[in-house]
Parts: C-alpha cells; structure tokens; sequence
C-alpha cells in the first residue's frame, strides 16, 4: 500500500506531531498542501488529509486543496484534526471535508481527532488551553488509529 499524508499545522504544531505519528506507522510521507501535485494523488493507494482546526473548520489551505482536486477514480482517504475544543456532535469537524472528498470520488475509510494546545482569542489571555496535548496518549492513539487502518484499507478496486 503506497500512501501520503497532507497536513497543515501552522499554530504549535499540534497536527505536525500526529501527522508524524501516522506517517510512520504507514510508511508515508507528510506533506504541506503547496508541496504535492493534486494529480499525483492519483498514484496513491490511501491518502491522509490533516489540519487544527480553526473556528471549528479545518485550515484554509487544506481546504482549498481538497476543493482543487479533481473528480476521478475511486481512491481511500482518511481524514483527522487537532482542536483546542471538543467537535459540536451535530456538525462533526471533519464533515464538510469527508463530504468534500467524496464528492471528488474519495472512499473515506475513517476521520481522527485529538484534542490540541490552543491559544486562539480568548485562550490567549489564560495562556492556552491543553497545554500538554497531544501528549503521549494521543500520539499512541494516532499510531493505533493508524495500524488499524492498514488492514481495512487492503487493496483499492
């Protein structure tokens, strides 16, 4: 299984060290959105797409990336983000980018997301919110997350 990870982390690198984590586990290398060909997504049997998440959407460039990417063949994503709060249960994070990626033909086989240290705004003021995360327990969830999707992901039809 060949596979790439496109991630944005601009803040305290909290997406960075997760992104790492899985791309270790998949053998796959992580990328800035400016720093892959969106056809050449297209040679890839699984690809990550990864960003914090600011208010509550994923980062910009990341998501300009996903709407640049053409419609084609049927390829595996999987999707994840790091956040100062927890994701409203009525609009999950990582929704408008699975449904964005389908749209573009993607199967997404699965979303993750751990809680970040975040100084946006007001948690400026009190200097930061989850100021330890990711810690170690995140990152072993991330490399679980990961080596559970290798299995599932398989083979691309």
């Amino acid at each position: 299984m060949k596979a790439i990870i496109v991630c944005t982390s601009v803040s305290h690198g909290n997406t960075q060290r997760i992104a790492d984590v899985m791309g270790q586990v998949l053998e796959a290398p992580v990328v800035a959105p400016e720093q892959v060909d969106t056809a050449e997504l297209s040679t890839y049997d699984l690809v990550g797409f990864g960003s914090g998440i600011y208010l509550q959407n994923f980062h910009p460039r990341l998501r300009r990336f996903v709407r640049s990417l053409p419609k084609g063949e049927r390829r595996r994503a999987f999707v994840f983000a790091t956040s100062g709060l927890p994701a409203p249960r009525i609009r999950p994070f990582t929704r408008p980018v699975v449904r964005t990626l389908e749209q573009k033909g993607f199967e997404v086989a699965d979303t993750f997301s751990c809680r970040g240290f975040d100084t946006w705004l007001a948690f400026k003021l009190v200097g930061g919110i989850n100021k330890e995360r990711p810690n170690a327990t995140d990152l072993e969830a991330a490399r679980a997350y990961a080596e559970n999707l290798r299995p599932r992901i398989g083979s691309v039809s």
